[in-house]
């Protein structure tokens, strides 16, 4: 076979081969989108890679990393961090999840009534900041997008605690109510983790 007949077999063979990859590689990658498109709408998100880069008390939040570690990094939220740790729930944050987590900064802990906050981190009331920051959290991952929706539709998210939130429209500007009726605003949101979303609240949520 002459140098020009075996480079016409070679372009030939490379052809194929690319044919056959793109003829088995469609549908495998068609069925993970539609796999990622099911997911997304089971756990109500609408997460995207733009939400890297995302700022938090200084610090950029990566959505490689997990609630936890995106949230150790963050300087306005130091209050909540430490009250985690006291609770126990580092490695359940740290977890698969997926989770919602509504995480008040440090200006709203302030809010509360002064030696609240030292009063609950003291280990004989770790029941009592277990319940309060699992009244932050919801199971599944709800973005803003995901929140307003809710709100339109008049639904509610039950809490890991059990309690119930109520995701409403004021002046056209989304917000979260608790069971006392008072309604947070969200400083941050969207800060999307390889576990969930947190969206940063400027008071802190009570049943």
């Amino acid at each position: 076979m002459d140098h020009n007949n075996k480079m016409g077999w070679g372009i030939g063979l490379m052809v194929l081969g690319l044919l056959i990859g793109a003829a088995i590689g469609y549908p495998i990658g068609h069925n993970k989108s539609d796999n990622a498109s099911m997911k997304a709408d089971t756990t109500s998100t609408a997460a995207t890679a733009s939400s890297d880069g995302v700022t938090v008390g200084g610090a950029k939040m990566v959505r490689t990393k997990d609630i936890v570690d995106n949230a150790v990094n963050a300087k306005n939220v130091t209050t909540v961090v430490a009250a985690v740790k006291a609770a126990g729930l580092v490695d359940t944050l740290k977890s698969e999840g997926p989770f919602t987590v509504f995480a008040p900064d440090n200006d709203a802990f302030a809010k509360l009534p002064s030696g609240t906050v030292a009063t609950l981190l003291k280990p004989e009331n770790k029941d009592q900041i277990t319940a309060i920051l699992t009244y932050h959290v919801v199971s599944g991952t709800y973005t803003t997008a995901a929140l307003k929706v809710m709100a339109e539709k008049g639904q509610t998210l039950t809490t890991v605690q059990g309690g119930v939130l109520t995701p409403v429209m004021e002046d056209n500007v989304l917000k979260i109510q608790d069971a006392k009726g008072d309604k947070v605003s969200i400083v941050t949101p969207d800060v999307i983790s390889s576990n969930g979303v947190t969206h940063v609240i400027d008071s802190v949520l009570m049943q």
